[in-house]
């Protein structure tokens, strides 16, 4: 499957997915409030009054008047309570090791919890269509003064309850939002110039697996052996080649003369290509080879790339023999290890 119709199911997915929530939050909460006649239950619909003019039934208010019933605020309000517990258990969740599952889950409530709030608030406490209402022209009455008062007074109780449901709609957008953020750690440490260096530097010396440096007597002509930093067996960056071969042969570039001390010459071991071992060497033709996509490497040349997808020679390990006759480094790769990611503007 391609991008373009994988991008096309997952839009075709998320389609059906709404449609289906719609139709799930429209069974929960019911049909909307309508000023069709036609729509409205026999007891709703509205009469003729007695000059004939139609009257316009009004949306079912809430229960008790005015004023919202309780179990609406309360269902609002715990959809963000459950929002807020959600986000914070996917928090805890991620924060002690992570599992999928259980983080998915958590944030499914937080989001829904969000999603039912605000449709809830929509469908019961905002006021919702038009409505008419027959207006007498003449000033009001005791009894319509003593109405709209306790009116007023019955209101007083959920503007305090809709300031908490404020209050809650923000923590959950806050949990929703810092729960998002926890992710970023898994990102980990910033690399800063940990790329562009290894562990090799002035007079570190070669050791096998074993970690025992390595004489030239140890490197053969013919022969291939990996090696690593002194004091960091298993470097993934600081894995090399030393390649021995008859000094006769090798032809190194200019500058690179006094880098391959009694024939033996030092690459590093991550193809340049896509990062894998590079581990086969063919002592008749001087090559080496990455298994993973079969770039093939001179090693008379530098270790240049003459076949395969890899566009640039393996770095090079400038070598010395110290004092005490053991092979080490006189300083780093000659240039920063693994796929060139540092050069993507050389093209």
């Amino acid at each position: 499957m391609n991008v373009r119709r994988f991008r096309r199911f997952l839009q075709d997915a998320m389609f059906s997915l709404r449609l289906l929530l719609s139709a799930l939050i429209g069974w929960i909460v019911g049909p909307e409030p309508t000023d069709d006649p036609s729509a409205l239950r026999p007891e709703d619909r509205p009469d003729p009054d007695e000059d004939g003019a139609r009257q316009v039934a009004s949306p079912p208010e809430p229960a008790g008047g005015d004023v919202a019933p309780p179990v609406t605020t309360t269902a609002i309000g715990a959809a963000f309570v459950a929002s807020v517990v959600g986000s914070i258990a996917a928090a805890v969740v991620y924060w002690g090791g992570g599992q999928p599952q259980l983080e998915g889950l958590f944030l499914g409530v937080a989001l829904g919890g969000i999603g039912f709030g605000a449709i809830w608030w929509a469908k019961r406490l905002m006021p919702v269509g038009g409505a008419e209402q027959p207006r007498e022209p003449i000033a009001s009455t005791p009894s319509m003064r003593a109405e709209a008062t306790a009116s007023f007074e019955r209101r007083a109780r959920p503007i305090e309850r809709r300031t908490l449901l404020l209050r809650l709609l923000g923590a959950a957008i806050v949990g929703l939002g810092l729960a998002a953020v926890f992710p970023v750690r898994s990102l980990g440490q910033r690399p800063g110039g940990s790329l562009f260096h290894t562990d090799w530097g002035p007079g570190v010396r070669a050791v096998g697996e074993d970690g025992l440096p390595l004489r030239p007597a140890d490197v053969p002509a013919g022969s291939i052996t990996t090696v690593f930093p002194e004091g960091h067996v298993g470097s993934a960056d600081g894995q090399a080649l030393l390649i021995g071969l008859e000094a006769s042969l090798y032809r190194p570039s200019a500058g690179r003369e006094a880098w391959a001390p009694n024939g033996i010459v030092g690459f590093s071991k991550v193809c340049t290509h896509a990062g894998c071992p590079v581990g086969l060497y063919q002592p008749n033709t001087h090559e080496l080879f990455c298994p993973c996509h079969q770039s093939v490497f001179a090693v008379l040349e530098d270790a240049r790339p003459v076949s395969g997808p890899a566009a640039r020679a393996l770095p090079q390990l400038p070598l010395e023999i110290d004092d005490d006759g053991y092979v080490a480094a006189s300083r780093d790769f000659s240039e920063p290890v693994g796929p060139g990611f540092w050069d993507l503007s050389h093209g």
